[in-house]
């Protein structure tokens, strides 16, 4: 027996609307022709499908399971080709997203959510790209977007969304917060509070300490923005952190110095990363025109 879609969806529309006639209506097919696919299906699996003495038309045993049948499969035949029209018209795909900065997650979840809305047919997720490497994961197509201020690799696209500068926080009764600015020097003998990644995702070590070869006298961890905040302006330590960030916080008993070297300020740029191959999809770009609608939003240039 060769069991095909449109025997399906002709079971099902004879049991819905009860005559031959109506049933080829709705398909679009000669009743003549309805009646020779019934036939041939007929022939095909060896028992009737339809009770003929019947008025308005009933099936039969057999044409009861291939209705249930129908109404299992044909559903999720529905879906998976409004899925595939919606890939091909760009509206659907995945956007899974790697963030290697850490506190770009404040700045991010709103555009996720923003970006949600516009495109519901999009699978969206979103991973902290600190504890593996992101741009990695990007050319294996495990995720699709890197938020990563150290563009560098074939095959890949960087879009810039915004420059930022990596400040010092310092309780504004610091000696540091004397300083009109500061230098790798002056992190001797301080406590450095900073978020728990290796130094190579941190900004204050990849721009400033690390090329000076200076080491401050402790090393905190702590994980959210916030405490860094609160520690800082409790007198605990110091940190460093992109001045977007300190800008949109509470800014009271803090004060605010920029980071030097060799006689610069020290600048930073950040970039959304994709496939290159995926760089021009609809909702690709929508995401990036999102994140740097975001960075404007709150001042950053």
């Amino acid at each position: 027996m060769h069991l095909e879609l449109r025997h399906l969806r002709t079971v099902e529309a004879i049991h819905e609307t009860g005559s031959l006639a109506a049933a080829a209506a709705r398909l679009g097919l000669t009743q003549s022709a309805l009646s020779h696919q019934i036939r041939s299906l007929e022939e095909g699996a060896g028992v009737p499908v339809l009770v003929r003495a019947t008025r308005p038309l009933r099936l039969s045993p057999a044409g009861l399971r291939l209705l249930a049948a129908a109404r299992a499969v044909l559903p999720q035949i529905a879906a998976l080709e409004a899925d595939l029209g919606g890939l091909r018209r760009g509206r659907a795909g995945r956007m899974h997203v790697a963030v290697e900065c850490h506190a770009c997650f404040e700045w991010l979840l709103p555009v996720l959510d923003r970006f949600r809305r516009a495109w519901p047919e999009v699978d969206i997720d979103i991973r902290a790209g600190l504890a593996f490497d992101a741009l990695a994961a990007l050319r294996r197509e495990e995720v699709d977007l890197v938020i990563s201020s150290d563009p560098g690799g074939e095959g890949l696209s960087y879009a810039p969304l915004f420059d930022y500068a990596p400040v010092l926080v310092a309780a504004e009764d610091h000696p540091l917060a004397a300083r009109e600015a500061v230098e790798a020097a002056d992190f001797r003998g301080q406590t450095l509070l900073t978020y728990p990644v290796e130094r190579t995702r941190l900004d204050v070590f990849t721009e400033l300490l690390g090329p000076a070869g200076v080491e401050p006298a402790a090393i905190r961890p702590v994980e959210l923005t916030a405490m860094i905040l609160l520690l800082v302006a409790a007198g605990r330590g110091v940190a460093v952190l992109p001045d977007w960030v300190v800008r949109g916080a509470g800014r009271e008993g803090l004060a605010v110095r920029p980071l030097r070297r060799d006689g610069r300020p020290v600048t930073r740029r950040l970039f959304a990363a994709t496939r290159e191959s995926d760089a021009a999809r609809p909702f690709v770009a929508h995401l990036v025109r999102l994140a740097r609608e975001e960075a404007l939003r709150h001042g950053r240039p």
